[in-house]
């Protein structure tokens, strides 16, 4: 769209635009020239500009920001140098475990950008099927936490509460839904900009269809298909996760998780910034916190990004675990976790200044304390899950048919220790209507019969085979690492594989 404000959004536009590129380097700001003359020559001429949309998922983090940020400034160059420009979509995607301080950092940027009140800025919030336009107190509909809660319960049994399959497996395919729906939304978009390098995504797009095809998806289609393509690479593994996860006849728990492929018709560019600009947060520190107004907030900071309160609960449940399955302290799983943090964050080049506050937040007995009960706090409000839920989690009592129910009754609920026979038959749907044991069941699980049923007939996944598509999903995740630990069996000093974020 052109100026149709006249002066004063021009004069608008040059303030904006000079206060923002006065926080960019030589470098980024040769990056935002020639990101601007691409997209000229990808609208067919400066004339068509105005007719063209450009995307950008935000996800409130560090990273994301700077994307949008520099995406922003070539908008503003092209209006400021050309007195024409595109359209700028900016989705955001929400979930269970984005903290209210996520969408404050998103609503600072955004006024920070000038983009709250600008004609040619359509900024987008995506909570699952539901696109609205963006509001910083836009409640999140129950349905999608709800959604979350069994998402995070079903796989954390499964995995024993290991981070990456607990909380991002179903989150990651809920992303590549969010992409769809946020790129053919209301006509669909011309570009994708992004902040993941060409070889990124190359890498990215070969293991999916690696994946795709130990599912049984017809690649060779799906490569001859573009982005839509990927897409529904990924909608047929989330079809294969979920009937793993939840059986074949969850047709309404599978109906509620496919993946969206959009229109075929309307196949956007991806154009990467990566080799534009430097992604090292404090080379552009001024311009992120002092311009922008990102804080680091003590929940949505959490060792890798700052989008998300999940990494939290990832260090929780490895405390829960080592208190509860193997008889040592709590202290002493957020020791490993912290481990695998430091790792993470240091592959990632985090400057050390963010490393050290991540990891100060645990630096004493009372520190750790305060995050434990921060973290049960967090997991109670945003996603309705009690402790008992996520102790009840890290024992997986339920898979294997029951295998581990005895030592979990004689652990974590001793008054019940005699129950072991009475529960089993009820998950194995042999009694008749013993409604008090179908109420606790649920009530310390935080599941339905259904799902623990279903759970019953399941089995721990054992990380070490790839038969699973949950064991073959984390089996080609690189946020994993080895962490220096005690065999609970024998006492001995042992190294296990973990994951998180």
């Amino acid at each position: 769209m052109s100026h149709t404000a006249g002066r004063t959004t021009s004069e608008s536009d040059r303030a904006l635009h000079a206060r923002l590129t006065g926080f960019l380097s030589d470098v980024e700001l040769d990056g935002v020239k020639a990101t601007g003359e691409r997209l000229i020559d990808a609208a067919g001429g400066i004339e068509e500009l105005p007719g063209h949309k450009v995307m950008v998922a935000y996800g409130g983090g560090k990273d994301s920001t700077y994307v949008v940020a520099f995406v922003r400034a070539v908008q503003l160059h092209l209006a400021v140098h050309y007195d024409r420009t595109f359209t700028l979509r900016v989705a955001n995607m929400r979930h269970a475990g984005v903290p209210l301080a996520v969408m404050e950092n998103i609503d600072r940027v955004y006024r920070a950008l000038g983009l709250l009140d600008d004609e040619r800025a359509e900024l987008l919030t995506i909570d699952h099927t539901l696109v609205r336009p963006f509001r910083v107190d836009l409640p999140l509909p129950e349905h999608l936490v709800a959604i979350n809660r069994v998402d995070v319960l079903m796989n954390g049994h499964r995995a024993a509460g290991d981070g990456r399959p607990t909380f991002c497996n179903s989150c990651n395919l809920a992303v590549a839904d969010f992409y769809g729906r946020a790129a053919w939304f209301d006509g669909g978009v011309d570009a994708v900009m992004t902040g993941d390098s060409r070889r990124e995504q190359l890498l990215y797009s070969a293991w999916i269809m690696r994946l795709a095809k130990a599912c049984g998806v017809d690649v060779a289609e799906c490569r001859s298909m573009g982005f839509q393509g990927i897409l529904t690479a990924l909608r047929g593994i989330g079809d294969s996760y979920f009937r793993e996860l939840f059986g074949d006849d969850s047709d309404t728990e599978l109906a509620e998780r496919e993946v969206s492929t959009g229109d075929r018709s309307l196949q956007p560019e991806f154009v990467s910034i990566y080799d534009l600009v430097s992604y090292r947060v404090h080379d552009h520190w001024d311009l992120i916190v002092d311009f922008l107004g990102f804080r680091f907030d003590d929940l949505a900071f959490s060792f890798s990004e700052s989008d998300c309160a999940n990494p939290t609960l990832m260090a929780h449940l490895r405390g829960l675990r080592s208190q509860h399955v193997q008889g040592r302290s709590y202290d002493d799983g957020i020791s490993e976790y912290l481990e695998l943090a430091e790792e993470l964050m240091r592959k990632k080049e985090m400057p050390q200044n963010l490393i050290d506050l991540a990891l100060s937040r645990y630096d004493s007995p009372e520190k750790r304390a305060h995050r434990r009960a921060l973290s049960a706090d967090f997991a109670r409000e945003a996603f309705g899950l009690s402790e008992d839920a996520l102790v009840a989690m890290v024992c997986s009592p339920f898979t294997d048919r029951g295998e581990r129910l005895q030592d979990f009754l004689d652990r974590c609920h001793p008054a019940r220790s005699a129950e072991a026979d009475r529960l089993h038959a009820v998950l194995r749907a042999e009694t008749g209507d013993d409604a008090e044991a179908v109420s606790w069941l649920e009530e310390v699980s935080g599941l339905t019969i259904t799902h623990l049923r279903t759970l019953y007939g399941s089995f721990l996944v054992d990380f070490g085979n790839t038969e699973t598509i949950i064991s073959r999903v984390r089996a080609g995740d690189p946020h994993k690492h080895r962490v220096a630990t005690v065999d609970p069996r024998t006492g001995a000093p042992a190294l296990e594989l973990i994951s998180g974020r």
